[in-house]
């Protein structure tokens, strides 16, 4: 008898009447998968990259880029000469993924060096700052005396700018002396700098006496003086954000940089052609919105509607149980229909913890994966910070939030790309994370999971929202959106409060996500849904076999899961061209 049996068996006659345990461990069967041998050479390349890049840590630094380009284009030349024809689909795929990224990196090298080109007239003096404090990081001895002249020199440089700037245009002005997203680079390499040179200093500090003695002050006053002109530029040219004002900075790419990101995610549409793909879900989303407004007593007023939902929010305290009772719901009613195979351990492992307040600035609404991060109001906000967060995280709003963030969607969808096609981590994409758990929420949403019309309400909130997304995250990029016209499509077209949608919008354009991220949950979800159509509505495969082969597939673009899930063995030289919508 197999292990796991005799210890179910073990265990119910030591618990006479319990229910028979689901079994921890997972089907055998699937460990007896022939070798694949693309996934050792992806991990190597990872490992490899790695090293390189905790040794070549100076953002900015020359000898960074230098060895960062050259580890890119041998790999490339390398997997050139493997043997691609006598590989099968999932090897094939793994080639061309691996191929397209290293493409993308080099692409994203010289953009780098364009980026920084425009910002260095603002910070003239950093890069021999920087390339100080790369020679350290590279180990090369350095003088003293000349390091001491060279920090002197600098601190007369940084104080003329600062002169320069003070005396300059503002941001107020017609003319100012650098654009916002500018001005906020050059303080982002100030930051960066002054950080390398912070660690430059502690390496020799007490340590090198013949260094630190000669440093010892000029360094004092230099990271005081850059600290004051990134101050200062700050205040002039990139203005400061507050909770009722936005000035949201941001890094625009433009045109080129959006087709290079869609290259690298195998999206072969152009930007305009996706924002107006968006428009039209967006149209379609407002109707769904007045029909349930109908349903409600509001005839066409779906603001009037949604304003009801919002006022259904839970006391305080009760947020953590409204949590378990939808997580609850959604994880029965794919057990019940058999749309997605779960097993035992990421059914039993997904847990939660409160957003902080601090994060509930930039991240108004649930965050998840294996922990769920519930948003709700603590103590200490104001009276108006506390309506608006509770009337944002409403139980019709949570719905779909909550099977979003755990099962069907990340959770398990992270739980499974951890056990299968691991090495395509590498390849890390939103149109394939949020993709998938957006996909269910349409999903659910047509197979009527939300059968009130208040439900439907906060269901198409958040589909409203991620066509909102595109427009404005694509827009921006393209220099057509403002943050500003961003916030006021989020309280117009969506429902937004409008502290909530200046916080969706800090989040979008602070840094912490890729140019396309926002755009990748409906992009990505839309090929998922007509994938789906090809395969399963048209008979080819069950609905269980067809999400089963997704997640078992890892990380990939959609239209490399349709090569995958059809046995098709692409190309060498494979270009996307799936037209899903």
């Amino acid at each position: 008898m197999h292990a796991s049996l005799l210890l179910a068996a073990a265990l119910a006659a030591a618990f006479p009447g319990a229910p028979e345990a689901a079994p921890l461990t997972p089907p055998m069967a699937q460990f007896t998968i022939a070798q694949q041998a693309m996934p050792a050479l992806i991990q190597r390349f990872q490992l490899d990259l790695a090293s390189l890049d905790h040794k070549y840590t100076v953002v900015g630094g020359s000898a960074r880029a230098a060895q960062m380009r050259e580890f890119y284009q041998q790999w490339r030349a390398a997997l050139d000469a493997l043997p691609f024809d006598s590989y099968g689909v999932d090897d094939r795929i793994d080639f061309v993924m691996l191929h397209n990224q290293i493409g993308f990196e080099l692409r994203e090298l010289d953009a780098q060096d364009k980026r920084f080109a425009e910002a260095e007239p603002l910070v003239p003096f950093v890069r021999p700052l920087i390339n100080l404090a790369e020679a350290r990081r590279m180990m090369q001895a350095q003088d003293g005396a000349a390091c001491a002249a060279l920090l002197q020199t600098s601190l007369g440089a940084v104080r003329r700018a600062q002169e320069a700037l003070l005396a300059g245009p503002d941001i107020n002005a017609r003319k100012p002396m650098a654009s916002r997203s500018v001005a906020n680079r050059a303080v982002q390499i100030l930051a960066a700098t002054a950080k390398d040179l912070k660690e430059w200093n502690a390496y020799y500090d007490g340590y090198d006496p013949q260094l630190s003695w000669w440093v010892k002050r000029p360094y004092a006053e230099l990271d005081k003086a850059l600290a004051d002109y990134a101050a200062s530029l700050n205040e002039r040219l990139v203005g400061k954000a507050s909770a009722t004002r936005l000035n949201v900075t941001g890094d625009p790419i433009g045109r080129d940089g959006l087709v290079s990101a869609l290259q690298r995610e195998m999206i072969p549409y152009t930007p305009e052609e996706l924002m107006a793909l968006a428009e039209k879900e967006l149209a379609w989303g407002e109707a769904e919105l007045r029909k349930a407004s109908r349903e409600m007593g509001f005839g066409d007023d779906w603001h009037a509607a949604m304003e009801k939902v919002k006022t259904m929010y839970v006391a305080p305290g009760e947020q953590p149980a409204m949590v378990r009772r939808l997580a609850a719901e959604a994880i029965a009613y794919v057990d019940d229909n058999h749309l997605v195979t779960l097993p035992e351990v990421a059914r039993r492992s997904w847990r939660m913890d409160m957003l902080s307040p601090e994060r509930q600035l930039a991240s108004p609404f649930f965050l998840g994966g294996d922990t769920i991060l519930v948003a709700y109001p603590t103590d200490a906000m104001t009276h108006e910070q506390k309506l608006m967060t509770m009337r944002g995280n409403n139980p019709h709003f949570a719905r779909a939030v909550v099977h979003h963030e755990l099962i069907p969607g990340h959770h398990l969808q992270l739980f499974m790309a951890e056990r299968y096609q691991p090495q395509r981590r590498l390849f890390y994409s939103p149109f394939f994370v949020e993709g998938w758990a957006v996909y269910w929420e349409m999903l659910l949403y047509e197979r009527q999971f939300a059968v009130k019309p208040e439900d439907r309400i906060g269901m198409m909130f958040w589909r409203n929202h991620r066509a909102a997304r595109i427009l404005f995250s694509l827009g921006f990029h393209l220099g057509k959106i403002t943050p500003d016209q961003a916030v006021e499509m989020l309280v117009a077209r969506v429902g937004h409060e409008p502290d909530n949608a200046r916080a969706e919008v800090r989040r979008s354009f602070n840094g912490e996500y890729p140019p396309l991220y926002q755009a990748g949950y409906m992009i990505g979800a839309l090929q998922l849904r007509a994938l789906k159509r090809e395969l399963v509505d048209a008979g080819k495969m069950s609905l269980l076999d067809y999400h089963d082969a997704i997640l078992q597939g890892g990380m990939l673009p959609a239209e490399l899961v349709r090569a995958r899930l059809k046995g098709e063995k692409i190309a060498r030289d494979f270009k996307p061209g799936w037209r899903f919508y």
